[in-house]
């Protein structure tokens, strides 16, 4: 699996029922040969990946496109790659909050 099959399999993967009453907007930007800049936006039990950056994000994920393949598959630990860099995160809380639906912890 590559970032961004990953990132555009987040609405196949991610149960509706724990994004009720629940609306945000993320970027990823995705570096390295298979990321690219993605929208994730949750609006009330639906998931939305863009293939570009649009709206106004409540939160900005900068992250290696390899880095990204070993949080997700558990080889790198997300917290730890947040202090070492790997990983830059705007809005720690907002992105805490949606860690575990997205499938990074």
């Amino acid at each position: 699996m590559t970032a961004k099959q990953f990132i555009l399999g987040l609405p196949a993967k991610v149960n509706p029922v724990a994004l009720e009453g629940q609306q945000s907007i993320f970027h990823f930007e995705i570096s390295g040969e298979e990321g690219g800049d993605f929208t994730v936006e949750v609006k009330d039990g639906d998931l939305k990946v863009y293939e570009t950056l649009q709206g106004d994000p409540a939160c900005v994920v900068q992250v290696k496109d390899q880095n990204l393949i070993s949080i997700v598959s558990g080889k790198l630990n997300p917290m730890m790659a947040m202090m070492t860099g790997k990983i830059k995160v705007s809005n720690t809380g907002e992105m805490i909050k949606f860690a575990k639906i997205f499938g990074f912890m």
